[in-house]
């Protein structure tokens, strides 16, 4: 990939996709289950979200214009902050790293400037109109949401991102 904006894009999302699988290494499953806040959200959730919420609707649905995908967001009527008990943690996972490795793909020979393919109408008035911008608004969501899971790992056993020991 050469030396673009786009890169630098990616290279900064990509560091916050690390840091979200990074800060939720090493616990088990009953863990990454357990609701610490009131709203009720655990990890896993928030890491379906990321994958479905984010990663496949913003890059694979809106700026790609995906048929597949935009078939499963209109149809699914899931909730992806609560994933099937049937999944497993590594399912989960596997499906995070599936799309952003899609979306990587997507990136690498995609021209910022582009515009989406597909715009929801559930959204009214507002829309983001390159592919720039939701390159931007998804390291946003993925950076705050990787901030959520520092704030929750803290609070299930204490441990703290990046902290030497």
């Amino acid at each position: 990939m050469a030396d673009t904006e786009l890169t630098t894009l990616l290279g900064v999302l990509n560091g916050k996709r690390r840091h979200v699988l990074e800060i939720l290494a090493g616990l088990d499953e009953e863990a990454l289950r357990r609701p610490v806040l009131p709203s009720g959200w655990t990890c896993l959730g928030l890491v379906h979200h990321l994958s479905l919420d984010v990663e496949e609707f913003w890059f694979r649905a809106v700026a790609a214009g995906e048929r597949a995908a935009i078939e499963e967001i209109l149809g699914s009527g899931a909730d992806a902050w609560h994933p099937d008990p049937a999944l497993t943690a590594e399912q989960v996972f596997a499906r995070y790293r599936q799309e952003t490795a899609r979306a990587d793909a997507f990136l690498a020979t995609a021209d910022p400037d582009a515009p989406l393919a597909w715009w929801p109408d559930f959204f009214d008035d507002w829309r983001y109109h390159t592919l720039r911008e939701v390159a931007l608004h998804v390291i946003t969501e993925t950076a705050t949401h990787a901030g959520h899971l520092d704030a929750v790992r803290e609070l299930l056993d204490g441990r703290q991102h990046l902290v030497l020991d």
